[in-house]
């Protein structure tokens, strides 16, 4: 990735702060992509208000974790892929790719889908068709950031970002959830193994690795490696607040999904699918409410299937030194999507199926992050405080076992 000019702020202070804040905004695209949708709103239309602690804790953990992979970018100048690839021998590099590679394209294949998916919704389009172009309008997104550099790219993904937003909360300016029952939602619990099972879906598919991977070399991108002292703090300073604001929003929507399933769709029947889901809202809601949550469906498919394609890129270079076209990458991760789509697969059973094999990827890019940025030797006095160092391994060893779960209890369930 060509790496951009640092963006100072003249004055030296935070005034200009917000002018670089946007490097955590791609990143959490990939926190409200299809298969987020697909949870959340099963999650609400199954059992209510229940589960919504699980996305708030979810939305934390996520949190600390993107955070930890900017400021790796920051200080070492490295993307996380590179840091990870700089200590293994070819063999191993190259096995370690592979995983990060399937893990990439299953992602790409989810956010391929739930693009056809409400391209079918919106306009009637066959799936295979819709596939090839949300394929096709990521790959402008793509090029906009090869042609047009990172500033443009961010601000593009940030308006479908809030796209998104409005799609999935445009049905609170019609009818408001109880305070109450949304409070208790808060509360710790479950509610049977289903619960249990899609609250593992929830937490463990939260953490994407190839966001994990994406954001180092999006700070680094975006900001260069600034210097040792006040000028790197300063921008560790504005980072925190770049990831806290994208990950409020995030969060938000994923909240949103799930408030507006509660609320909506509980009591009308199995809601098995997103089109399920859509016509539940259409019923209940109305038709333009029902348009606006499939335009932000259509949103986060475009959206995140362009960041999903970017961070494979990235991947690629950092751990093989492959500098491959963004069109030939492009072309070759649509092809799974657009077979499958073609072979009539059931798409929500796929984007399910997605989330799993993605899940097989995050202890490899979390536990690495976590032992990167606590090298001193490696991060000198950037390196993690012992007492966010306990806490990431905490949060990156319970990522990693609830994975574990979803993987156990998706196939034997």
């Amino acid at each position: 990735m060509a790496q951009e000019t640092a963006i100072s702020d003249p004055a030296g202070s935070d005034r200009a702060g917000w002018y670089l804040l946007g490097p955590a905004f791609v990143a959490a695209i990939a926190y409200v992509d299809p298969g987020n949708v697909a949870a959340n709103v099963s999650s609400g239309a199954k059992f209510g208000y229940l589960l919504l602690w699980v996305i708030i804790a979810a939305n934390v953990m996520a949190g600390l974790v993107q955070y930890l992979s900017a400021k790796l970018g920051l200080v070492t100048g490295h993307s996380l892929p590179e840091a990870i690839g700089r200590g293994m021998g070819r063999p191993t590099r190259l096995a370690f790719w592979a995983q990060a590679e399937i893990v990439a394209m299953s992602t790409d294949v989810a956010e391929v889908i739930g693009g056809a998916i409400a391209l079918r919704i919106l306009f009637g389009l066959p799936l295979p068709l819709g596939g090839l172009i949300t394929g096709a309008i990521s790959l402008v997104l793509l090029l906009i950031k090869d042609r047009r550099g990172q500033r443009l790219f961010e601000a593009v993904i940030t308006g479908l970002l809030l796209v998104i937003a409005l799609g999935f909360t445009a049905s609170f300016f019609v009818a408001t959830p109880p305070a109450g029952e949304v409070m208790s939602g808060l509360v710790p619990r479950f509610q049977g193994a289903e619960s249990v099972l899609l609250a593992a879906a929830i937490l463990g598919a939260t953490v994407m690795p190839h966001a994990v991977y994406l954001h180092s070399g999006l700070a680094r991108d975006r900001h260069g490696r600034p210097e040792a002292g006040t000028p790197r703090r300063r921008l560790l300073r504005i980072t925190r607040w770049d990831v806290g604001v994208a990950m409020v929003i995030a969060g938000g929507v994923n909240a949103a999904m799930l408030l507006v399933a509660a609320f909506n769709m509980r009591g009308h029947g199995d809601v098995a699918s997103i089109e399920d889901a859509y016509g539940a809202v259409r019923t209940t809601l109305g038709p333009t409410i029902a348009v606006l949550f499939a335009v932000g469906l259509l949103a986060s498919g475009l959206a995140s299937s362009s960041v999903g394609a970017y961070a494979g890129a990235m991947i690629m270079q950092g751990l093989l030194h492959w500098s491959v076209p963004m069109v030939v990458r492009r072309l070759v991760t649509l092809g799974p999507a657009i077979a499958l789509l073609a072979l009539n697969v059931d798409p929500t059973r796929t984007l399910v199926l997605s989330q799993v094999v993605l899940s097989f990827g995050i202890p490899f890019a979390v536990l690495p992050l976590v032992r990167l940025t606590a090298n001193r030797k490696l991060m000198g006095t950037d390196a993690n405080h012992p007492a966010t160092t306990v806490v990431g391994w905490v949060v990156a060893v319970m990522i990693s076992l609830l994975n574990v779960a979803l993987i156990y209890l998706t196939v034997t369930g």
